[in-house]
């Protein structure tokens, strides 16, 4: 399969090389030789000699350039198993061919086709076998510069659709072999600017050519006393046609780079996680498709997100309460300490990303005690040393079953708070011992949330204490026990009115909707 796409590449691009050079050369080069060359059969059989002998040369410098120019492809189609690395530089290669089928024809193809001809030329005007003057040489030269223009054009968006099939092979191929993905990875090998510029030069400006090198042919060989008028405005015309030309390329791919360039400025937004943004419908062309396609597509991405949001967070509460079944006097402890631990962030201007992971840590923050024995977790007396060890071990067994869900990215931002949330400011906790900011932020957000909620609640041994006490003992604690910042922040709120206050306001909230 691979020789046979080689081979049907190779066929491709000698069919690409023989029509460009059909067309280059009976286009222009005809229009140039029968319509305005006057020679005898003699002057003609030297010049087929020298045409034979230029066209020998060209075709052995093209041949071994073409051949170095394949080397990579050929490794790749024809060897049995390629290595990754050469797989990768084929499929490079392959996307290089039109800009190399470009330089080979402007190298190898017109120099080796030009020089031994000039040579040869000159030598049979020297030796009287030819009778032509070294103007009309010169116009030859530039004629075969215009034909090479032509061919250059035309094989490069051949070859550019040619080597599709290859490129698909190839990407195959990497895949099959080595399960990996071979891409451009976004690199740019030749802007598309430049293609439309030089392309729409070359077709304004190729008849303006074309027709100067008749013309002088023809005044040349009947009247040169035409000559002085003829440049009079000749080269104005030229002049012009080349800044229109050059003036419509500009217009063209500004028009088309306009479009390609705010869909990947939009795409690069998406990228980062904007997931918000809009392409602007500007275009009134085909580009206008793109565009809706491209919206439409945001569009089912956001959907998916916002649903994956929603069963993220369904997963993690499912986890909390859960957790939270396991004893009926802790029920909805895990949402109440998230929800405290939210609003020391919002306190201390935590983003809403950084809001979100704050609440998904602080409702996973005792999943440990999953790995705690009941007759342990649920004794109403006092524990014993070796009873509390056990429970001192839930951040560290609770980071360890998060590590077991897949996939870990998910689950990365939300382990170093379950890890700490029971490590102290001044180093005494565990199960680390951390001090002071070396213990992790969600960690120590977490702490005064969980403190002051299981100060507050009823347990079968004890009453919750009041908010007052509870108050109290955040006050004496802060810069000891807990972060002096946060608490500070949190100690605040509750003196201003705390969960009270903050019901008050969701409820107005709900009776003016």
């Amino acid at each position: 399969m691979r020789t046979y796409t080689y081979r049907r590449l190779l066929l491709a691009l000698l069919r690409n090389y023989l029509i460009g050079s059909a067309i280059a050369v009976l286009g222009v080069g005809s229009v140039l030789i029968y319509s305005t060359l006057r020679a005898t059969s003699r002057e003609m059989s030297v010049m087929l000699v020298i045409l034979g002998v230029s066209l020998l040369v060209m075709i052995v410098a093209e041949l071994t350039v073409f051949a170095r120019q394949m080397r990579p492809v050929r490794t790749v189609f024809l060897k049995h198993s390629p290595a990754l690395d050469e797989i990768k530089e084929a499929y490079i290669r392959l996307h290089r061919l039109p800009v190399l089928a470009v330089r080979r024809i402007f190298g190898p193809h017109l120099f080796g086709m030009v020089l031994p001809a000039v040579a040869l030329a000159v030598g049979a005007i020297r030796m009287g076998m030819l009778e032509i003057s070294y103007f009309d040489l010169t116009l030859a030269v530039l004629g075969a510069l215009l034909v090479a223009c032509m061919h250059a054009m035309i094989e490069f968006f051949l070859t550019a659709y040619s080597i599709r099939p290859a490129l698909r092979h190839s990407h195959d191929l990497a895949l099959r072999l080595h399960g990996a993905e071979v891409s451009l990875d976004g690199k740019v090998l030749f802007s598309i600017r430049k293609k439309f510029q030089w392309s729409a030069f070359l077709i304004g400006a190729f008849p303006l050519f074309l027709y100067y090198l008749t013309v002088q042919l023809r005044l040349v060989r009947e009247d040169t006393s035409l000559l002085k008028d003829y440049w009079n405005w000749d080269a104005a015309i030229i002049l012009l046609g080349i800044l229109f030309a050059s003036l419509g390329a500009w217009l063209l791919s500004r028009d088309i780079e306009h479009p390609i360039g705010q869909i990947h400025k939009v795409m690069g937004e998406v990228r980062a996680g904007n997931l918000a943004i809009y392409a602007p419908d500007l275009y009134p062309d085909e580009f206008s498709r793109l565009v809706a396609g491209f919206n439409h597509m945001v569009e089912g991405l956001r959907e998916r997100d916002r649903i994956n949001h929603e069963l993220i967070s369904g997963y993690f509460a499912a986890l909390a309460a859960a957790l939270d079944a396991r004893d009926a006097y802790t029920a909805g402890h895990s949402e109440r300490v998230a929800g405290y631990s939210v609003r020391i962030g919002s306190l201390a201007g935590f983003s809403e990303h950084d809001l979100e992971e704050l609440r998904k840590t602080a409702l996973l923050h005792d999943i440990g005690k999953i790995g705690i024995s009941d007759t342990v977790l649920l004794k109403e007396g006092r524990l014993t040393d070796d009873e509390f060890a056990q429970i001192q071990m839930h951040p560290a067994l609770g980071e360890r079953i998060l590590r077991q869900i897949e996939p870990q990215s998910l689950m990365a931002p939300f382990l170093p708070g379950v890890r700490s949330h029971h490590e102290r400011f001044d180093g005494r906790g565990y199960p680390d011992g951390l001090k002071g900011l070396d213990i992790p932020l969600f960690g120590r957000v977490i702490a005064i949330a969980d403190a002051y909620d299981a100060m507050t609640s009823d347990r079968p041994y004890r009453k919750g204490m009041s908010a007052e006490k509870a108050l109290s003992i955040l006050k004496e604690g802060r810069g000891a026990q807990w972060d002096p910042h946060f608490a500070t922040l949190f100690i605040g709120w509750l003196e201003e009115g705390g969960p009270d206050k903050s019901a008050g306001a969701e409820r107005t909230r709900e009776h003016a909707g």
